[in-house]
């Protein structure tokens, strides 16, 4: 069952540029050395400098596994710690999980 991980938070208004470049180069790293479905969300309404990550995984477990290469590698917690340390507002993360509803057949009358 399709996982999506949803992942809100505020760039620092003085390092928005900076943050987009960092941020692309994570969306970068991600999709071509780990395969991941991973897109950046920019913001239509609302707060102009929240902005989102979202990623698909086939499954829980597959976020797991996902998760635990990304965390053993260290070009990749280089990128984090630019993104988190430098480049958002502190304490402006917010993650959801989400899981695709099956589809179901309907029965015809």
């Amino acid at each position: 069952m399709t996982v999506y991980i949803l992942q809100t938070f505020v760039f620092k208004q003085d390092k928005f540029k900076d943050g987009l470049e960092n941020l692309n180069e994570i969306k970068k790293f991600r999709n071509e050395e780990y395969g991941q479905k991973l897109e950046i969300l920019t913001p239509v309404s609302g707060e102009d400098q929240k902005y989102a990550i979202l990623t698909k995984f086939e499954g829980l477990a597959e976020m797991e596994l996902q998760n635990k290469k990304l965390f053993e590698d260290e070009e990749y917690l280089k990128l984090m710690e630019d993104f988190f340390l430098k480049n958002i507002t502190e304490g402006s993360m917010y993650t959801q999980i989400y899981r695709g509803l099956p589809e179901t057949k309907v029965e015809k009358k």
